[in-house]
């Protein structure tokens, strides 16, 4: 197992559309492997999900590790998803959970999502999965699809006009953008 370098922006290979797995061999299950372990050492900032394209990989890959469970998500299909609230950009008290990414560190917004979404996907040994998530696993999960379709978490904050802060030492401070 190795812990792979995390590609960070404004890499272009983030804003790629990952491609489908067609096979799951030795070579798709060591970079499962490794995605796992580097998952786990991220430590500042700590990571919930990491997709292929963030360890310059253009796999249709993600892997979670989220209140005590470990994921691994291969060729996801979102079947159901309902539509985020709306939000009003001026009103930022808000119980949406700020979201962050390994691939721009230390910079987190209250981004809106799916409060519900249902994948269909293959797991790590090729079995086929339908599974529903709620609440912030959805989020997390939402997330790490628009990573497979070259989207990141900033373009959410662009189109929802949210507040941008970024952690300097001890500090929040909002950013423009």
């Amino acid at each position: 197992m190795s812990i792979l370098p995390i590609v960070e922006a404004p890499d272009e290979r983030l804003r790629k559309k990952s491609k489908p797995v067609k096979k799951l061999d030795k070579k798709i299950k060591k970079i499962i492997s490794d995605m796992h372990q580097t998952l786990s050492a991220q430590k500042d900032p700590e990571g919930i999900g990491l997709a292929a394209p963030q360890v310059g990989k253009n796999l249709q890959i993600f892997v979670v590790n989220y209140d005590g469970k470990k994921i691994t998500v291969i060729n996801p299909k979102i079947l159901k998803t309902n539509q985020p609230p709306t939000r009003n950009p001026k009103h930022k008290n808000t119980k949406t959970p700020l979201e962050g990414c390994l691939s721009i560190p230390h910079h987190y917004s209250p981004i809106s999502r799916p409060k519900k979404i249902k994948i269909k996907y293959l797991d790590e040994s090729g079995q086929e999965k339908t599974q529903e998530f709620t609440g912030f696993s959805a989020q997390v999960i939402a997330h790490e699809i628009d990573h497979l379709q070259g989207k990141l978490f900033i373009d959410h904050v662009l189109a929802q006009q949210t507040p941008l802060y970024k952690i300097m030492g001890e500090d929040w401070e909002e950013i423009e953008i």
